[in-house]
């Protein structure tokens, strides 16, 4: 495999890693919260420089349904990540607490609150929408050539497995509340053992990516249907 390829893999799983690590602050603590998250601003321009042909080829080419949804979700990570990186460092008490802010605060927690959530989820659309381009380089890695059925099908079901669960998970944790901002508190949990908790992230992440996947298939094939009646 290109360098280049794998360290695209290499910096998508660190990011799907660091998201999930602050999620979880309750477990790790405000500093390391900081610290993570500082190193997620820097993969996410990493992301950004070995994607470059992503924004050298926005003005080409037509816009069909799909290409349109995957720019409108990459938008919206891009101002998660903006209010992220703002309210993050209003609030920061060690990696930016050099900075003389001294003003903000409540903004800064709403927009943190906002941009965790919608952040968290237009990230695994994300992920969703690019999944094919993740299992090709997987494949790649694995050196699986040839396609299967029964795996296709297999990994059908245990993805609408997760997603049923991950449904669950989206209810229970009252992601609603936080994604309309109906709390400026985040209710957490110190005492709750860490697996489970990342259990129902990864199943609510497994969610998402299965929503946009599966959702982006079936409009690639009515697409092909509709040019093929013309």
């Amino acid at each position: 495999m290109k360098p280049k390829i794998t360290a695209k893999l290499a910096v998508d799983i660190l990011m799907t890693v660091l998201l999930l690590l602050l999620m979880g602050y309750q477990f790790w603590g405000e500093a390391a919260h900081e610290w993570i998250g500082a190193g997620m601003l820097l993969l996410f321009i990493a992301h950004h420089i070995l994607n470059w042909h992503w924004h050298k080829s926005l003005f080409k080419g037509k816009y069909n349904a799909i290409r349109i949804l995957t720019l409108c979700v990459d938008l919206l990570v891009l101002l998660a990540m903006l209010a992220q990186m703002y309210s993050g460092i209003v609030m920061s008490r060690y990696v930016f607490s050099f900075l003389p802010i001294e003003s903000g605060m409540s903004l800064a927690r709403r927009l943190h609150i906002l941009g965790a959530y919608w952040g968290f989820i237009l990230m695994s659309l994300h992920l969703g929408l690019h999944w094919n381009m993740i299992l090709g380089m997987i494949q790649k890695m694995a050196r699986i050539k040839t396609s299967s059925k029964i795996r296709s099908i297999s990994t059908f079901i245990a993805g609408l497995v997760i997603a049923g669960y991950g449904v669950w998970v989206f209810i229970s944790r009252d992601f609603l509340t936080y994604l309309f901002l109906k709390s400026e508190f985040v209710f957490l949990d110190y005492s709750e053992p860490k697996i489970l908790f990342y259990i129902d992230y990864l199943a609510l992440m497994g969610l998402f990516i299965f929503v946009a996947h599966y959702g982006s298939k079936l409009c690639r094939q009515i697409e092909r249907k509709r040019r093929q009646k013309v």
